[in-house]
C-alpha cells in the first residue's frame, strides 16, 4: 500500500535534515538533497510497518499547512 505524507527539508551547514510533521520522532538526514529525500522515506516506510492500518490512517489525517510569513523586529 501507498500513503502520501508531508516532509520538511531543512539545510544546514552540515547538509539537509527532514522530517515528517505527522509522525512524530520520524526523521533523518543526509548530506545531499537527494540522499536526505532517499533516507527520510526509508525512515517513514519503516515508521508506517510499526503502526497498525487504523493508527496509520489517523496519523496521516493530519493536516499539514505551510505558508511563509513576513515578520519584523524592533
Amino acid at each position: 500500500m501507498s500513503y502520501k505524507v508531508s516532509i520538511v527539508i531543512e539545510k544546514d551547514e552540515h547538509g539537509f535534515f527532514a522530517y515528517c510533521p505527522e509522525l512524530e520522532g520520524c526523521h533523518s538526514q543526509g548530506e545531499t538533497l537527494e540522499e536526505v529525500i532517499e533516507n527520510v522515506k526509508e525512515a517513514i516506510e519503516l515508521y508506517l510497518e510499526t503502526m497498525s492500518e487504523e493508527d496509520i490512517k489517523m496519523a496521516l489525517s493530519k493536516q499539514v499547512l505551510t505558508t511563509t510569513i513576513e515578520v519584523e523586529i524592533a
